[in-house]
């Protein structure tokens, strides 16, 4: 596969997984600003910018909470709101027509039409809760149409590694903030807001069949990010990365992608054989760093890989 057409995939996916996860974060606070009175609000904005990237100095008006909203929202200059990323994941789809379905160019296309028509959100329009929800409906629909409309090959491995590499980091993220302000000496008025980092990973509902609605930091830490089996947890997302990986080198065997599995494959058994009491003793923010710092050199190796080689590899490849 050209590196063209393979850098395209990879990026596409990581800007839907990004617009997702955005929606779903705003769409959390918002909600968690319904049910809690205005003083619990202390602190919640600023913990949602620094969950989705956003720089304080951006943030220029009086009403934090909807200038926030808005500028994740429609800012195009944010290359982490919702708008910006579904265009760039659009432009790259477009430079791929042909290697995805008719199905997803039309789901993605429709998306891209709906969220520009929308023209303003703020933290106390029921609209913007609709308008929320329909990007990660959007979302959701594209992922299934291209799991279920397009074959299974390098292209949909390379879309596999793009969703789940922005997944790991969004989690690692989400979950570090958090804890940083939660973490030590919570009490039974935090409750709501750890129902809320929960819902930030869609993880409530599933966290309380394996722990019931009993919250415990240390069983939210264990379930976001060591559990093997739920979608959003750090773990299950680098396996999927790995499998994608290990899949894309049987594909097109090539000495470039020795030092891309071997990655792949340590941070995956960090994973898979750390214990949650030994993750929160020897220190959660480091570990999580690791764990981001990680992803970061995968992201690099990819590019070198498959993505910007030389030109003497590729002719020997």
């Amino acid at each position: 596969m050209l590196s063209r057409v393979a850098d395209s995939l990879f990026w596409m996916a990581r800007y839907l997984e990004r617009a997702e996860h955005t929606a779903r974060v705003l769409n959390v606070h918002l909600n968690l600003m319904l049910e809690q009175p205005a003083e619990a609000s202390v602190g919640r904005w600023n913990r949602v910018r620094r969950v989705l990237g956003m720089d304080a100095a951006q943030l220029t008006l009086d009403d934090e909470a909807g200038a926030l909203v808005r500028a994740l929202s429609f800012d195009i200059a944010n290359r982490s709101s919702i708008v910006s990323s579904i265009m760039s994941a659009r432009d790259n789809a477009r430079q791929v027509r042909e290697q995805i379905s008719s199905e997803m160019w039309e789901q993605l296309n429709r998306l891209f039409h709906e969220v520009r028509k929308a023209d303003h959100v703020s933290e106390h329009d029921a609209d913007s809760l609709d308008f929320l929800n329909a990007v990660k409906e959007g979302t959701h629909l594209f992922e299934g149409l291209a799991d279920s409309t397009m074959s299974h090959g390098e292209g949909w491995q390379f879309i596999q590694i793009g969703r789940y590499i922005e997944r790991a980091v969004n989690t690692a993220v989400l979950v570090n903030v958090h804890y940083a302000d939660f973490a030590d000496g919570a009490d039974a008025s935090d409750y709501l807001e750890w129902i809320g980092v929960l819902k930030c990973a869609t993880a409530w509902e599933a966290y309380c069949k394996v722990y019931t609605a009993t919250i415990d930091e240390h069983r939210v830490a264990e379930f976001l990010l060591l559990n093997p089996q739920f979608p959003h947890s750090l773990r299950f997302s680098v396996d999927c990365v790995r499998n994608a990986v290990a899949s894309v080198a049987e594909m097109a065997p090539s000495g470039r992608s020795a030092r891309l599995t071997r990655l792949a494959g340590r941070l995956k058994a960090s994973l898979d054989f750390a214990q949650v009491e030994e993750v929160m003793h020897e220190g959660l923010a480091h570990f999580l760093e690791e764990a981001r710092r990680q992803c970061i050199g995968l992201h690099t190796a990819i590019y070198q890989a498959y993505f910007r080689y030389p030109i003497e590899s590729a002719l020997e490849g």
